[in-house]
C-alpha cells in the first residue's frame, strides 16, 4: 500500500528482535524501537495521568513485584482497525493504543536523539 504526501507512512513489516520492535514502514524507512520506550511512552489516560503529575519522593528501599523486577518485554501485539497496534507488555499492561502516527513520531524522536 503506497502512501501520498499527507498521509503517515504504514508498516510493511513489524518484527521483535529481543529488547526492540522493528518497524519498516512502507518509505523504506526502519525504526528500531525499544520495548521500555514503548511502554514508557504507554499513550493510555491513565499512564498520560501518572507522567503528568509531580515526581513523588522516592523511597528509600522500594517493594516492587517479581513481574517489575523482570525485564520488560512484550507478550502480544494486535493490529487494531487500520490505524493503530495494542501492546500487551509483560508487567502486565495493555491499555495502550499505539496509532501509526504515534509509533513514526516515537521512531523519529528516537532517531534524531541518536544522530
Amino acid at each position: 500500500m503506497s502512501n501520498t504526501a499527507n498521509q503517515t507512512p504504514v508498516p510493511r513489516s513489524l518484527k521483535t528482535d529481543g529488547d526492540v520492535l522493528i518497524i519498516e514502514w512502507d518509505d523504506n524507512v526502519t525504526h528500531r524501537l525499544p520495548w521500555r520506550l514503548l511502554r514508557d511512552a504507554c499513550p493510555c489516560a491513565t499512564c498520560r495521568g501518572e507522567r503528568s503529575q509531580p515526581p513523588q519522593p522516592a523511597d528509600l528501599l522500594p517493594v516492587i513485584t517479581p513481574a517489575e523486577a523482570q525485564p520488560l518485554a512484550a507478550i502480544g501485539m494486535k493490529q487494531v482497525g487500520n490505524y493503530a497496534y495494542g501492546i500487551d507488555f509483560s508487567d502486565g499492561h495493555n491499555t495502550g493504543i499505539y496509532s501509526l502516527d504515534f509509533l513514526r513520531s516515537l521512531g523519529e524522536q528516537l532517531a534524531d536523539s541518536q544522530q
